[in-house]
């Protein structure tokens, strides 16, 4: 709203600029208790009836005196900007604190305004001044729960939440911030190990410090409200640098060879599963088969059992050519053993050469230069019917 406006000045306070007839009053109330009023009536009483004194008319010197009173009464006029708050002392006691717009209270040395930046966000730096190459070793060395030495560079972002509390209530807040995170993030890093802080616990330390710094200053009343607490380095010290390089080379060893015996494990541990599953499905069906097979061995003998009962000559002479039949069917020569006689060799391969000769020749081409082949002896008919003899 402009200054100009003619309604400015006839609103209220809800969220537009005050009031000057409010204020106005506020002058009056405040000169009427420190001066008295006077009693129109006061002066006949105190004459008893008779005539009235003459006032007294203003010199020179009232003027100026009035005009001091009225530049006096002025400078008690003041602007508090928005983002901020007002902070009323009267005699270094503490009145009122006031909100943005233009105010007014009892001129110096009566009262005194201080104006504090309420929304200001301020910014306390630990272990660096502006920037991190700047360092401050005494504030960010920090031992961890394992016993062992890290430096930690961190901010922390505040603003206010009464401006009163931190005028008033503590000498000098600024300070006490920066002790408070001092003491809050030695107290969140000692119970932490040192992996942890430097790596996945980052986020975690610097909640639990904002936390723990909220704490305090709860319960010291500085009316400080911490917003935000950023780590900007979390590392060894440098006279460690070295071997904590050298550490965290082999860790990166480590968790590398550990890997490769995992995907070496992935790929031995499948195959060798699957081929003990080939292994098993082979078992269980060469016991199937054998089992069946011993189940359809045991079914003939029963059969062939059945029919030996019956005819026991004939059933003897049929297992036996079928066995000699299975013996030897893959083999071209026979010894037939003949009581009283010489073993006898067939050259049974010739014979069924001589029984395929189309066969033979379109196998073989016959050369002009080679011998006819000699006939093969004729077997003896004593030994057909020794055979025959035998089989009966």
């Amino acid at each position: 709203m402009s200054l100009n406006d003619p309604q400015w000045g006839k609103r209220g306070n809800s969220g537009g600029p005050p009031d000057l007839d409010e204020i106005w009053r506020n002058v009056n109330r405040r000169m009427s208790d420190l001066l008295g009023r006077r009693n129109q009536g006061q002066g006949d009483a105190g004459n008893g009836g008779g005539p009235p004194r003459r006032g007294l008319a203003l010199g020179g010197a009232g003027l100026l005196a009035l005009l001091v009173l009225v530049v006096w009464l002025a400078s008690g006029f003041y602007i508090v900007d928005e983002g901020r708050r007002g902070v009323v002392t009267r005699f270094g006691k503490y009145t009122e604190t006031t909100q943005p717009g233009p105010r007014w209270h009892l001129p110096f040395p009566i009262e005194t305004v201080e104006l504090v930046d309420f929304k200001q966000v301020r910014t306390v730096e630990i272990g660096y001044r502006n920037q991190p190459a700047n360092r401050n070793a005494k504030e960010m060395t920090m031992l961890t729960e394992d016993e062992n030495i890290i430096d930690i560079q961190f901010a922390v972002q505040y603003d206010l939440n009464s401006a009163e509390a931190f005028v008033f209530n503590n000498r000098k807040p600024e300070e006490m911030v920066k002790f408070v995170a001092e003491s809050a993030i030695r107290e969140v890093v000692g119970r932490a190990k040192m992996d942890f802080a430097l790596y996945e616990g980052r986020e975690q330390i610097a909640q639990q410090t904002r936390d723990l710094m909220q704490k305090s200053m709860d319960r010291y009343k500085t009316g400080v409200n911490i917003q935000k607490v950023t780590l900007q380095s979390v590392q060894p010290p440098d006279k460690v640098q070295a071997a904590f390089d050298d550490a965290v080379k082999a860790a990166q060893d480590r968790v590398r060879l550990v890997n490769e015996g995992q995907a070496y494990a992935n790929d031995v541990v499948p195959r060798a599963r699957g081929l003990a599953s080939r292994l098993l499905e082979e078992a269980n069906g060469y016991g199937t088969e054998v089992t069946q097979r011993a189940e359809g061995d045991a079914s003939r003998f029963r059969s062939i059992v059945a029919e030996y009962a019956k005819a026991p000559a004939v059933t003897r002479d049929r297992l036996y050519l079928d066995m000699m039949q299975s013996v030897l069917g893959n083999s071209s020569k026979v010894l037939i053993d003949q009581k009283g006689a010489s073993l006898l060799g067939l050259p049974l391969d010739k014979l069924m050469q001589q029984s395929a000769p189309g066969a033979a020749e379109a196998a073989v081409p016959p050369r002009p230069s080679a011998p006819a082949p000699e006939a093969p002896p004729a077997a003896d008919p004593r030994t057909r019917e020794s055979l025959r003899s035998r089989e009966r």
